[in-house]
């Protein structure tokens, strides 16, 4: 049954905030007690602890998190910079991340960089600012990490490394995922395979391009069998780019698209060419994404994890903050290759 004399009343909108000297008052207690009922931190009985609570939640108490992290040196928030929260494969890391720090009573701080390395930087500086505990970033350069932990901010990178001699980092083994979705379908008989891939510098890019051409070697086919085009990370653009690769007399029967984005960008071309997949091409691709199962057929794929990512890398951070003098090192997560409609034998020719 509701109060009838109802909750008291909540600060308005512009009033200064509450601060702990307030709720002591109301409570009726000293300030160092206000402080030990609300942060758990030493010894309050029951019965005061609960009355602190009431004072503050009747004074709309909210924490000064800034301030007593400035005081004690100690934050409870990590700092999170994603390269594109338009892709899915980042949404779900965000989310591995999120719930990861919830489990371990830290907040985070979450930046989109839009694929921009500028953006990047300045998230950076901000997270240095706020003096959070640790940062978690998909890095586009070494720039952003190597900054932060310049300021004494422990990083971990996730996805891809670029400063892997300074700083944690959790991975993929993208070379033998690549190296095994190729292999299946050499395996199936295909003999010209195009990889379409972004950029093969980052240790991504790289280390899919190396696992593809290795693939393409053990099964004996010559070099110019496995066709390698790169494409701007957009779909329209790489569209474009895969209809003239498909409109080559020799074109491909199969095609490895190094990520989700392209694998859509390969699925369009097709459409657009009326190509049948996987009767007259195969695709498979890296990163599962939800419309690969909503699609007919579905995509052959590999499979990383990305909310487990997040996780491990949370995880990682925290090893670090308890072991600051610990040698950098990486985690290798494996990556699972998973088998749909989108590849076959490839068409008599």
């Amino acid at each position: 049954m509701a109060d009838p004399a109802g909750p008291e009343p909540i600060p308005a909108p512009g009033k200064p905030r509450a601060t702990i000297k307030e709720v002591a008052a109301r409570a009726g207690v000293s300030l160092s007690t206000a402080s030990r009922a609300l942060t758990g931190r030493g010894y309050v009985s029951a019965a005061v602890r609960e009355r602190v609570k009431k004072a503050a939640t009747s004074l709309a108490y909210v924490p000064d998190d800034t301030a007593r992290n400035l005081r004690q040196r100690v934050s409870r928030v990590f700092g999170v910079a994603v390269s594109d929260l338009r892709d899915p494969f980042y949404v779900d890391l965000a989310a591995g991340i999120s719930q990861q720090c919830r489990r371990n009573n830290y907040a985070m701080m979450l930046a989109d960089g839009g694929g921009l390395e500028q953006r990047e930087l300045e998230a950076a500086e901000t997270f240095v600012s706020l003096r959070v505990a640790g940062v978690i970033l998909t890095p586009m350069s070494k720039n952003a990490s190597e900054f932060i932990v310049n300021h004494g901010v422990p990083v971990v990178e996730v996805d891809r490394q670029f400063a892997s001699g300074s700083c944690d980092g959790v991975v993929v083994d993208n070379r033998r995922a690549a190296y095994d979705v190729t292999h299946a379908l050499t395996e199936l008989g295909h003999r010209r395979i195009g990889l379409v891939i972004d950029e093969f510098t980052w240790t991504t890019g790289r280390d899919r391009l190396y696992g593809f051409r290795q693939a393409i070697a053990e099964a004996g086919l010559p070099e110019n069998a496995g066709v390698v085009i790169t494409s701007r990370l957009d779909v329209p653009s790489a569209q474009h780019t895969i209809v003239k690769l498909l409109s080559r007399r020799d074109r491909p029967t199969a095609i490895f698209a190094a990520n989700n984005l392209l694998a859509e960008a390969v699925w369009r071309a097709a459409e657009t060419m009326k190509l049948q997949i996987p009767d007259e091409l195969s695709l498979v691709c890296f990163d599962d994404v939800r419309w690969m199962t909503m699609v007919r057929p579905a995509i052959t794929t590999v499979a990383q994890d990305a909310v487990a990512m997040g996780e491990t890398a949370v995880d990682t951070l925290l090893q670090r903050i308890r072991r600051p003098a610990r040698p950098a090192y990486t985690v290798v997560l494996n990556a699972t290759v998973v088998e749909r409609g989108s590849s076959a034998p490839p068409p008599a020719r």
